[in-house]
């Protein structure tokens, strides 16, 4: 059995995860969430699925205790303290001995977007681009093996189609579906060798532009 732990599983694409991890038998998964009223109503509490009430900076006995036993870490937090949330979890993981981390970013974090498109971005996303940086610098200065995941605008399109660029490559596209992400992050989860101490920028193929397509 693989246990996994999700910070931040209420979210979109967290819940996608959710769902596809719940298809293989071999998963156990541990939920940690602030708001559980916000988890998805069909995620069933059963054997396979845990749920904590935890806020990852403020209650670290609960993330303590939620780690334990843990084989991978995926990270799916957001504010403007992701820093402290990424200095949290580092600290938290290297006590429990949990070594493994997919934790999500934001495109434009190492200004690798080109053009319009990386000016466009900087505006809307401002310090919230800033924050996502922050914590990206704190996971690449651990000695976790990580894997940074950098998305494209999100689209709700009801399709997986993707392409990945590495840290130090241009960014491609403007978006991705929410369900390409989902089903990226499965694959990282469940072969979990793959893309070690890499951060990889992910967007929808041929969607080169000023902005994504719905704005």
């Amino acid at each position: 059995m693989k246990k996994v732990l999700i910070l931040g599983a209420s979210g979109s694409i967290a819940t996608l995860v959710t769902r596809n991890l719940l298809d293989d038998s071999r998963v156990q998964l541990t939920l940690l969430v602030r708001h559980p009223e916000r988890l998805a109503t069909d995620i069933r509490i059963d054997s396979r699925v845990t749920v904590v009430v935890a806020d990852v900076v403020k209650d670290t006995a609960q993330l303590a205790a939620a780690l334990q036993g843990q084989d991978l870490v995926y990270a799916n937090l957001y504010g403007a303290n992701l820093k402290q949330q990424g200095a949290a979890v580092v600290a938290a993981m290297t006590a429990a001995k949990v070594n493994r981390i997919i934790w999500i970013s934001a495109n434009g974090i190492y200004n690798e977007i080109p053009g319009k498109y990386g000016q466009w971005n900087a505006q809307m996303l401002g310090s919230t681009l800033t924050a996502y940086a922050a914590g990206a610098k704190v996971i690449e200065s651990s000695r976790l093996a990580y894997t940074i995941v950098r998305p494209a605008w999100f689209s709700d399109k009801d399709m997986v189609s993707y392409e990945l660029t590495q840290k130090g490559q241009a960014f491609k596209g403007t978006e991705v579906s929410r369900k390409s992400v989902a089903a990226y992050l499965t694959t990282l989860i469940l072969d979990d060798s793959q893309a070690i101490k890499q951060s990889i920028g992910i967007s929808e193929p041929d969607t080169a532009g000023a902005k994504p397509s719905f704005y």
